[in-house]
């Protein structure tokens, strides 16, 4: 037994829940109100003792074992919530290896150091003329000694060993200030302080560790503007995003993050009450630090100033984190490759534009409900970029209507949901004021004509030699795909134009309830996105020995069809992937049946919830009936990826 299945053996996911989330007996199941979104009135959260996991059919739409309500809850990542969960269920985790610990032993010791770093630049700003000027500039941009008490702002002195000598009396070597960052050797030998005249803002992990600094400069004429605590141990800054260990809660509570572009924009956010502000650290926004915010919330809003939501940002980069489908090393992110990230990531990702010269700092400052109402008319991507386009351009020239055209329908044709294509697609027809047909593809016209005419026919029987019946559990189904994709990463490009051929959603860490496997699909998906190494070699050095040997168990599947050699692996996942994703379907439908009948008939909301919910599902089913009887998931068809 794993120690993952160990902790569940040990746990009951009622009991856990019911810790956080009051929960009322229904039927053999238990429901109460999503712990994830706000939302008072539909118990739509419900916990199913049989299976140990859980699912909120309602706003959130998400669910999973105690392993993902843990890590959704917290914030924590998978091996964060395994360490809690085994203390809880007493399950002895392997100790840390020497190396281990004295990784961790370091990185305690640094932030220590940045936190006695931290005091030294805070009583330089509140005890000496120099920092009082500081001061006295952090209140002219309107912050309180509350707010600048609370990120704990302080000022670097002009001089070059200050810092140094400060804490070369209290006791710490120069070699392990290097390593913290606060300190730079000269070439002719020694060393001086990283940080001089500059204001300091003390940088922070997720959970409240001190990991560095960004400092602005106080003298104009000085530059960089910024600069920021050097790559270390603790500090990496494409992957934390400065001021979240103050927004996390709010973020969560609000279910919604908004991304502002500096130190001074978020903070001045959080002192109007908008908690749920965060910042990059002067530089493009990446996939890890959306990932982070992912944690708490998968809106996302871009509140970018005119100059970066322009036209030219629209089309060139909106300065975000490049989703790589091509392996293109570019850390660079058009629109285009925002909406795949969009997808990927099951988020919504919207752009508040903000008005020409003003910053969010001194907007949010001097009218609190202007931004308020900046943020709530934050627009799609794609919506963002059409009407970029739009009101930049002479949209009565004919060539300018077709260019406009050309841009955005890529974009239109990424979204993955048909109803959102359909809108855009109608939007776009009316900005640019041309008939919607003309947007058309021949293949969509013929499809919009046979849908007009109700010629199209779908089969509703299924060959059993095509779809076989496999009599598996959905934890065998889940680890047999995973250990596929394990063993080839880059197996997931076929899989995903596989899917995408009818219209299903890409394949990722959400397709999974185990969280071991949502963990090693996660690492997977992230080896795709680098080029150091191969993508199997990254997969085996960032995976746990627990999960790996668990991966090393077989679990091959009954051989099923007579496909060629060459593509029957292929097909193999295909058809896997498929009949776990109907399984899901259809034990969620089941589900949603059951919690109809045990809906009062007083509770008309909820019901309609749960059929609404259903009448998605079983579309969904259709369309992996119909997946499920194509020549490619049965191996016999012609090679299409």
């Amino acid at each position: 037994m794993s120690v993952v299945d160990e902790i569940k053996a040990q746990l009951d996911i009622v009991d856990l829940i019911s810790e956080s989330v009051k929960l009322r007996h229904t039927g053999k199941n238990y429901t109460g109100f999503c712990p994830f979104h706000s939302n008072t009135r539909t118990p739509a959260f419900v916990v199913f003792p049989e299976t140990q996991t859980w699912r909120c059919f309602g706003q959130c739409n998400e669910g999973g074992d105690i392993f993902g309500f843990v890590m959704k809850k917290e914030g924590w990542d998978f091996s964060e919530a395994l360490n809690f969960l085994a203390e809880k269920a007493g399950v002895t985790l392997t100790e840390y290896s020497p190396e281990d610990k004295t990784d961790k032993d370091l990185q305690d010791k640094l932030s220590e150091l940045l936190e006695r770093a931290a005091l030294y630049f805070r009583q330089q700003m509140l005890e000496t003329p120099p920092g009082r000027e500081t001061l006295n500039y952090l209140h002219q941009r309107g912050l309180t000694d509350q707010t600048i008490k609370i990120f704990g702002l302080g000022h670097a002195p002009d001089g070059w060993d200050g810092l140094l000598n400060h804490l070369k009396h209290l006791g710490y070597d120069e070699s392990i200030m290097l390593e913290a960052g606060l300190i730079t050797e000269r070439e002719s030998g020694g060393y001086y302080d990283r940080f001089r005249n500059r204001l300091m803002f003390p940088i922070r992990s997720t959970y409240g560790k001190m990991v560095g600094f960004g400092g602005r400069v106080l003298d104009p004429n000085d530059v960089p503007k910024y600069i920021n605590s050097p790559k270390t141990a603790l500090f990496d800054k494409g992957r934390l995003l400065y001021g979240l260990d103050q927004a996390r809660q709010s973020i969560r509570s609000n279910n919604q993050v908004v991304i502002v572009e500096g130190y001074m924009d978020a903070i001045a956010c959080h002192q109007a009450n908008f908690a749920n502000v965060v910042s990059p650290m002067g530089t493009a926004l990446t996939e890890d630090q959306f990932r982070l915010v992912k944690k708490f919330t998968r809106r996302i809003v871009l509140a970018l100033d005119p100059d970066a939501a322009g036209e030219k940002a629209t089309l060139r980069g909106l300065e975000t984190a490049r989703q790589i489908m091509d392996q293109d090393a570019e850390l660079r992110f058009d629109a285009r490759g925002l909406l795949h990230f969009e997808a990927r990531l099951n988020a919504d990702i919207r752009i508040a534009t903000l008005p020409g010269g003003k910053d969010p700092d001194e907007i949010v400052l001097a009218d609190p409900d202007s931004w308020r109402q900046i943020i709530s008319a934050a627009k799609p991507v794609v919506e963002h970029v059409m009407e970029t386009l739009v009101a930049a351009r002479d949209i009565n020239d004919a060539k300018v209507k077709s260019e406009i055209a050309a841009q955005v329908l890529p974009l239109i044709e990424d979204v993955p949901d048909r109803v959102e294509r359909e809108a855009y697609r109608q939007r776009l027809a009316r900005l640019i004021k041309v008939d919607e047909r003309a947007l058309l593809t021949p293949a969509q016209e013929m499809t919009r004509l046979r849908n007009k005419r109700g010629t199209q026919k779908q089969s509703q029987t299924q060959d059993p030699r095509k779809v076989p019946e496999l009599s598996r559990s959905n934890r065998v189904l889940e680890k047999y795909s995973i250990q596929f994709l394990y063993k080839d990463p880059e197996k997931i490009y076929q899989l995903d134009h596989f899917l995408q051929s009818f219209e299903l959603e890409s394949f990722s860490h959400e397709d999974f309830l185990e969280s071991d496997f949502k963990t090693v699909m996660l690492t997977i998906e992230k080896s795709l996105k680098q080029d150091e190494y191969a993508p199997n070699e990254f997969v085996e050095r960032n995976l746990s020995e627990t999960i790996l040997d668990e991966l090393s168990q077989s679990s091959k599947l009954p051989d099923l069809t007579n496909e060629v050699p060459e593509q029957k692996e292929s097909a193999d996942l295909f058809r896997t992937v498929l009949r776990l994703r109907l399984n899901r379907v259809n034990e969620h439908i089941n589900d949603l049946l059951f919690l109809q009948s045990e809906v009062s008939e007083d509770d008309n909301e909820l019901a309609l919830v749960y059929q609404a919910e259903a009448m998605a599902l079983i579309k969904t089913r259709k369309q992996i009936d119909t997946a499920l009887q194509s020549p490619a998931a049965a191996g016999r068809g012609k090679k299409t990826w």
